[in-house]
């Protein structure tokens, strides 16, 4: 897809807002399941979702578990419904609920559709919630006058979401007079994460969640820092051993060049940059940007990797390692398409987003390198840094608390912790899923499970399917899930029957 250069500014800043460096900056590589940087808000705006999918709003309340007087404030919290399968409240048909992760709910909407298809297979009731402080659903006017004043961003969490969630669900199935109709959550990414804890947190609201690609045990001493990292090198690794080594050679030879007369000139003459550099760091920082995103959205029909390596390893022969890199630039995700390239450390303003305050406060994830194991520099997690970066981005005092998701949710010994008290959750991940290095791999029980792939990269199973594309591992995977659900909607109907009999 050819992208004006005009336009390819906007994208950067886009996806350097969410896709910095973990280790120095807020915010980090987003988990979202797809491509947002291609998808600009702007644009999701202009597009017409289909005629079935109708648009209402919930009057939220502000704080669920306070009762202070601002605590009772509301706002106005976007939710999509889509009867298209519905087999109706007097069938007690099910209801497959969306969990919004942190972008516009409309993107899932279009993009994230097998959900639609366990709709059409059950005769569900589709409903999509947005998650606050996302999209349309700011409690406090524009995103600019949230993120100026730290007392209206507190109220930004993964608990405040879910309470959200439980309050939607409940005002939807009793407005349809849908009391006896199942809920199934499906989440992808962050919202994997959320529709995981929402069967735990509030199992009397649903019945079962599948959560794709959800990195729940990527905090504090439980998966090691560089995990990410490391799948991601195996990616490019298993793909072209000569691209992979060529990638961990380039940093030092970047700074060589650098350290040169006019050498950041001459960097950027390699690189084709939009602008004069200001450092090596920031155009290492780019390129590492670059791999990431093409390992995390490696999927069928766009193989990311393979594409920038076979760039890479096509160069003509006597091409040096740093001209290799600048061609594999030119064919990598997104950028290969303007006439230059906009290698820039964005403004704070740009940095400061939801995302990055929720990997402030309660979200830490920390990716970092502290190993030589990876193609990438070493370069580990500080969470002195990173407090300092939060603090300089909001320009307010702010204390993540590394540890508090683990002890909201569990965490640590997870097997155990699942085993006593879970049930009805479907882990599904993609070996070549950066994120998989945090998830769920195995089987907790018989009815807490792990499905999995070796060749899916982030959140395949739940994207739109393809019946041109997707591949026979990709339907084998989604007809397990298909047949977990089917068993959890079964298990429903034999209960609600003998609870109606007696």
């Amino acid at each position: 897809m050819a992208i004006a250069s005009c336009q390819l500014l906007a994208l950067l800043l886009l996806l350097t807002t969410t896709y910095i460096s973990a280790a120095s900056h807020p915010g980090g590589l987003r988990l979202g399941p797809i491509r947002r940087p291609l998808i600009q808000k702007s644009s999701l705006q202009s597009t017409e979702i289909p005629p079935e999918y109708e648009t209402h709003y919930y009057t939220q309340t502000l704080d669920h578990f306070n009762y202070y007087p601002k605590s009772y404030a509301t706002f106005q919290q976007r939710y999509i419904l889509n009867f298209k399968y519905w087999g109706g409240a007097n069938t007690s048909s099910p209801i497959f609920f969306y969990a919004g992760e942190e972008a516009d709910i409309l993107g899932d909407v279009l993009y994230v559709n097998f959900i639609a298809d366990l709709a059409a297979r059950f005769k569900g009731l589709l409903l999509y919630v947005e998650h606050r402080y996302y999209g349309e659903s700011f409690p406090f006017g524009s995103n600019r006058e949230t993120y100026q004043n730290g007392s209206t961003l507190g109220y930004l969490s993964s608990e405040q979401a879910l309470a959200d969630y439980a309050q939607v669900i409940t005002d939807v199935k009793k407005n349809l007079s849908a009391l006896n109709s199942p809920v199934i959550a499906v989440g992808a990414s962050y919202g994997g994460m959320l529709a995981s804890w929402f069967r735990l947190k509030y199992p009397h609201i649903i019945i079962g969640a599948l959560a794709s690609s959800a990195p729940i045990l990527y905090f504090e001493d439980i998966t090691p820092q560089h995990g990410y990292h490391a799948v991601a090198s195996r990616d490019f690794r298993n793909t072209s051993e000569s691209c992979y080594n060529t990638i961990k050679q380039s940093w030092s030879e970047i700074d060589r060049v650098a350290a040169e007369t006019n050498g950041l000139v001459t960097l950027g003459n390699i690189f084709n940059a939009c602008t004069p550099l200001n450092s090596s760091q920031e155009l290492k920082d780019y390129l590492t940007i670059i791999y990431l995103v093409s390992a995390q959205y490696d999927n069928p029909p766009d193989y990311f990797v393979e594409n920038l390596c076979k760039a890479i390893d096509g160069a003509p022969q006597g091409t040096d390692v740093l001209a290799r890199i600048a061609v594999g630039l030119n064919a990598s995700i997104i950028f290969g398409q303007g006439s230059c390239h906009y290698i820039v450390e964005p403004e704070t303003v740009y940095r400061q987003s939801s995302w990055s305050w929720q990997t402030c406060t309660e979200m830490v994830i920390p990716r970092g390198v502290d190993t030589n194991e990876t193609m990438f520099e070493f370069s580990p997690f500080d969470l002195n840094k990173f407090t300092k970066a939060c603090q300089e981005v909001f320009g307010i005092t702010v204390i993540p608390r590394p540890g508090w998701a683990p002890v909201q949710y569990g965490g640590r010994n997870i097997k155990s912790a699942l085993e006593n008290f879970a049930s009805n959750i479907i882990f599904s991940n993609g070996f070549r899923d950066p994120w998989s290095a945090g998830g769920i791999l195995k089987d907790i029980s018989d009815t807490v499970v792990a499905i999995h792939t070796d060749q899916g990269a982030h959140c395949l199973d739940v994207l739109s399917p393809n019946a041109t594309s997707d591949p026979a591992w990709l339907l084998a995977q989604r007809d397990k899930e298909i047949q977990v659900i089917a068993f959890w909607l079964a298990e429903y109907y034999a209960k609600l029957a003998t609870n109606t009999a007696n």
